[in-house]
């Protein structure tokens, strides 16, 4: 097991797996997709993919439908969890990562139209508040619900973040509404 490497998604397989109980490959991604999928993107092809590796591995076991769609069911094993336990005990070392194709549009905004970074920024407006809606949604409808409610801790750094993006992009809004982006050349 020590030459096995696991990736982040291995990990979010054995900890869905570990949280929700025997999955097929479609629980997974529509659990992914209603939870770390709005902070951890990977292809959808992966929780297909990943689940066997990890039988291979021994960390989780399959059990599959003899007949019908044979759909196949994940289960977690004894090394799985332990494996998932250790990596959640080891130090994050790593920087946090924010990859937004925004923020390079706005670094490059010497060159850009104004008019370009005005309708970015509102854009930009339009998409976070968005998603603070659909965030305080969705803590509002799952917040009081002690089964899940631990589940929920990272919707207070999301919402953190999609205030501070909306700030940021408000300011922008407005500095270009004062032409503070208007062609220098």
């Amino acid at each position: 097991m020590s030459t096995v490497r696991l990736s982040t998604t291995s990990y979010v397989v054995l900890g869905m797996i570990a949280m929700r109980g025997p999955s097929t490959s479609y629980d997974l991604k529509r659990a992914i997709g209603h939870s770390v999928g709005y902070f951890w993107h990977f292809p959808h092809a992966q929780l297909y993919s990943e689940p066997k590796r990890l039988v291979r591995l021994g960390l989780l076991e399959v059990e599959e439908e003899d007949d019908g769609r044979r759909r196949r069911t994940y289960t977690i094993t004894d090394a799985g969890l332990s494996a998932l336990r250790s990596w959640l005990a080891e130090p994050t070392e790593q920087h946090f990562e924010l990859r937004d194709i925004a923020e390079i549009k706005l670094f490059f905004n010497e060159v850009a139209d104004p008019d370009d970074i005005k309708r970015l920024a509102r854009d930009q407006i339009k998409q976070h508040q968005g998603r603070i809606t659909e965030y305080e949604q969705i803590q509002e409808r799952f917040g009081h619900n002690p089964a899940i409610s631990r589940r929920l801790v990272t919707l207070g750094l999301g919402l953190e973040m999609e205030y501070a993006a909306l700030r940021f992009w408000t300011s922008i809004a407005e500095r270009a509404e004062q032409g503070e982006f208007e062609d220098q050349r």
